[in-house]
C-alpha cells in the first residue's frame, strides 16, 4: 500500500550537493536564518554534524533537520561521502501536489 503525507511549511526548496573526497573533510561552521535553514540528506558515506554543545552522526539514507539560528559544521567520517543540503525557505508558500 502506498501512503502519502503532505509536507507542510516547506516553502520554496533549493539545494546544493557536496562531495567530500576524504574522511575529515569539513563544510565550515555556519548558521542559517529562517529564510535559508536546511536539511542535510546523506546520499553515501557518513557525516558528523556538530557545534559547541551538540553532535549528530548520520549515514547514507538518513537526514539531519537543522533549525534556524543553529550554528553547525559538517565533517565527513568516510571517504567519498556525498550529502545534499536542501534549503527550507519558510518565507515562500509552495505548490503542493498530493496523490489522491
Amino acid at each position: 500500500m502506498l501512503l502519502a503525507k503532505r509536507l507542510e511549511n516547506l516553502g520554496q526548496l533549493t539545494g546544493t550537493m557536496y562531495d567530500f573526497e576524504s574522511a575529515g573533510d569539513i563544510l565550515p561552521k555556519h548558521v542559517h536564518t529562517a529564510e535559508n535553514v536546511h536539511i542535510t540528506i546523506v546520499a553515501r558515506g557518513k557525516i558528523k554534524a556538530y557545534s559547541h554543545d551538540w553532535e549528530q552522526i548520520a549515514e547514507a539514507g538518513q537526514l539531519i533537520d537543522f533549525q534556524p539560528n543553529q550554528p553547525h559544521e559538517i565533517m565527513a567520517l568516510e571517504d567519498n561521502t556525498r550529502i545534499f543540503n536542501i534549503v527550507k525557505n519558510y518565507g515562500v508558500e509552495s505548490n503542493d501536489y498530493v496523490l489522491e
